[in-house]
């Protein structure tokens, strides 16, 4: 696992996953919300974020977080592996709701610094609809990947998928010369 896109809905936890994988693997971790958010919640141009996208898979190690269907054919031509975080929207939801609580009025560290967490009931809906839409738009899209997809339906068995790989720590990496 050299180039790792994590995909899911809202409140799945890619977020959580992608640090925690990066620091598994040793890669670079981007996530897309970070790249495509300015401060205030200004949106950015999808040009830009899709040039942006470009020049890290350019590259031979990386991990990227976030769905953007803008850039998912190009991420996908160049990713190795895919990890999605395929769980129940109630779950999702759920989640969603817990981080708004968590992190109201602050920008969560995988977010641009200016974009404080708060309630939306535009985004609340898009979770609440994507077995309608994003879903399926994805499925499609995932049919001509050729990596590794790592499908994870339930919290557990994403935890046992990670108990299985291994951790690298300085040691590790010394050891194999990276």
């Amino acid at each position: 696992m050299k180039r790792v896109l994590v995909i899911g809905p809202c409140g799945a936890g890619k977020s959580t996953l992608s640090v925690d994988l990066g620091q598994r693997l040793d890669l670079p971790v981007h996530h897309l919300d970070r790249l495509h958010w300015s401060p205030g919640w200004v949106e950015g141009d999808k040009n830009e974020l899709i040039e942006q996208v470009a020049a890290i898979t350019a590259g031979d190690r990386w991990l990227i977080d976030g769905n953007y269907g803008s850039t998912m054919a190009e991420r996908l031509a160049r990713a190795d592996t895919v990890v999605y975080l395929d769980f129940p929207i109630h779950l999702c939801f759920w989640r969603a709701l817990k981080r708004i609580w968590t992190w109201r009025g602050r920008s969560r560290p995988d977010m641009t610094e200016g974009c404080p967490e708060r309630f939306d009931l535009e985004f609340l809906t898009y979770i609440l609809r994507w077995n309608q839409g994003p879903k399926p738009r994805t499925e499609a899209i995932l049919k001509g990947f050729q990596g590794d997809l790592v499908r994870l339906k339930r919290p557990r068995a994403l935890d046992d998928w990670l108990a299985n790989l291994p951790r690298r720590d300085r040691s590790d990496l010394a050891l194999s010369g990276l």
